[in-house]
């Protein structure tokens, strides 16, 4: 069986278990603290980075979440994550880079690195000037989002993709994290609505991590 070594809160690391998850793929969670440098993990992965995917009986080990999405878009015909003509297919891809690199960077880097990163692991407190910087640039996203659903009935065109996998990846974290302001946001809140009540997406709402909590509607699928 694969076994996915991954962080609870690695954006990426939920990108890949939606992914397998949709596509139907048995799997093993191994919990992994990338900042802990464990031999046995560095050994897999000498850049310490969540998530990487492992078949021992094969000798396979997949590491990147792009890597590891394009790798079952390619071997499994289940629930195809990257659909479509090559230039749907090209959106899909375009949108999926945005939110692993835009919104990562700009919103949900910023949010682990001070609510979860300086809280277990440095025992520091959170800069809130960091804070407010981030949940500004969530907004200008969730905007962008609304513009897109406002055209599209999911992120990338007709069907549910890959693109909508990552955003809803990111959201996630940044939403346990308390740093999304839903209001003024109905087309992206229906959208994650739905979103959170697929089977592939409602173990996250049953996870904690410990010392950290997340806001009273993270794990409401009406937000109520």
């Amino acid at each position: 069986m694969w076994q996915l070594y991954q962080f609870p809160l690695c954006p990426f690391s939920r990108k890949v278990r939606l992914m397998l998850a949709e596509k139907g793929i048995a799997h093993e969670l191994v919990r992994e603290s990338p900042w802990t440098s464990r031999d046995e993990f560095m050994d897999l992965n000498p850049a310490g980075q969540t998530p990487v995917l492992v078949e021992e009986s094969r000798g396979i080990v997949l590491i990147d979440s792009d890597a590891i999405c394009e790798y079952f878009e390619e071997t499994i015909e289940k629930s195809p994550m990257i659909p479509g003509t090559a230039s749907n297919r090209a959106e899909v891809r375009r949108l999926a880079a945005w939110f692993d690199e835009g919104l990562h960077r700009e919103v949900v880097n910023p949010l682990m690195n001070e609510r979860m990163r300086k809280r277990l692991i440095s025992r520091d407190a959170p800069d809130t000037k960091t804070l407010r910087v981030a949940m500004t640039s969530a907004n200008a996203h969730l905007d962008y989002m609304d513009y897109l659903l406002d055209h599209r009935r999911w992120l990338a065109g007709p069907v549910l993709s890959l693109a909508d996998l990552t955003a809803a990846a990111h959201l996630s974290v940044a939403d346990y994290l308390g740093g999304i302001d839903w209001r003024g946001h109905k087309q992206t809140t229906d959208w994650y609505s739905v979103m959170k009540s697929r089977p592939s997406f409602r173990p996250f709402l049953t996870e904690r991590m410990e010392v950290i909590a997340p806001p009273a509607h993270y794990d409401k699928v009406d937000f109520n």
